[in-house]
């Protein structure tokens, strides 16, 4: 007997927070612990941020107040974002048959098409917010401001902690990960989150650069003399650490406490959903058709902290 698909099930409340969860966390930089969550925002957040001077002075006997308290905000304001699509089933279901057949490398079968849907769907979110986190403008449908417009928007970032960027390469990559380092202000440098948060294309010419060069004083056989087998993962420089950002644009780099950078977004207010509606019960088609709701969206706290590389501020 021939395998019937059918959906039966729409998907929302207890369950779609666990799906959001899913498609907005496990944007590579969120997946991998870049920056700092902060969930459960039903409208807007505001993250502060104080700055002192003179904090100490000659011992007295006297109480005398000392240093000057300046205290300024952010404010965090996820963007509501949603996916409206409609697909035949009939297009997916000799795909979908065969993995529930066993035909496929999945460690987990979907039982049911709403399934396998959903996870494909989810997947999807997952890549496009990775780079709406990092080159988003809120102008354009279903983005938010990424931290690359925000930065380049900004005319408190200090002129001195904006690098001119250039196209990256295996020749020149650690001179131009030296001007970023070169570029920490004192009390920054050394910090336990702090790290290098650098584009594909940065990170892969670095890990070809640790291959070999023996003019950059590597010797023929690279780091550790493995040559071009380098491992990807924990790499530093300069005692920074380097986190690589599958959605940032090629060429450009900023230096930040990950205690610094924040995404946010309603997990588990009233705002989120997800559904999968079949429309065969009420047209007789074969349709199917796929709804997400939800927010997003990222902030900094010390513009004064962050240092960009590549990234043209028009503002300052």
């Amino acid at each position: 007997m021939a395998t019937t698909t059918s959906i039966t099930t729409t998907y929302a409340g207890e369950h779609s927070g666990e799906f959001i969860s899913a498609a907005l966390l496990s944007a590579n930089t969120i997946a991998q612990g870049g920056i700092t969550v902060k969930p459960n925002i039903k409208f807007k957040q505001v993250v502060s941020k104080l700055s002192t001077d003179g904090l100490l002075k000659d011992g007295s006997c006297d109480f005398t107040a000392t240093s000057t308290i300046t205290k300024t905000e952010r404010t965090l304001e996820p963007k509501a974002i949603q996916v409206n699509t409609q697909l035949c089933k009939a297009d997916f279901r000799d795909d979908w048959q065969a993995v529930e057949m066993g035909y496929s490398a999945f460690d987990v079968l979907p039982k049911t098409f709403a399934d396998y849907l959903i996870g494909y769907m989810v997947s999807k979110v997952a890549e496009a917010n990775e780079i709406a986190l990092w080159q988003g403008d809120k102008t354009t449908s279903g983005e938010f401001d990424g931290f690359e417009t925000l930065l380049a928007l900004d005319a408190d970032l200090p002129a001195a902690n904006e690098i001119t960027g250039t196209t990256v390469d295996a020749s020149n990559v650690i001179d131009e990960l030296g001007k970023i380092v070169d570029a920490i202000p004192a009390q920054l440098y050394g910090k336990e989150d702090l790290s290098i948060y650098v584009s594909q294309n940065i990170y892969r010419a670095y890990v070809r650069a640790l291959g070999g060069f023996g003019s950059n004083g590597l010797g023929a056989n690279g780091y550790r003399g493995e040559g071009n087998n380098q491992s990807m993962g924990d790499l530093m420089f300069d005692g920074v650490k380097l986190f690589v950002c599958n959605g940032m644009s090629n060429n450009v780099a900023i230096c930040a406490e990950k205690s610094n950078l924040f995404f946010g977004c309603g997990l588990l207010n009233d705002e989120n959903q997800v559904k999968v509606l079949d429309m065969s019960d009420l047209d007789g088609s074969e349709n199917v058709r796929f709804v997400m709701r939800m927010t997003a969206g990222v902030q900094y706290g010390n513009v004064e902290d962050i240092i960009t590389y590549g990234i043209v501020n028009g503002a300052n």
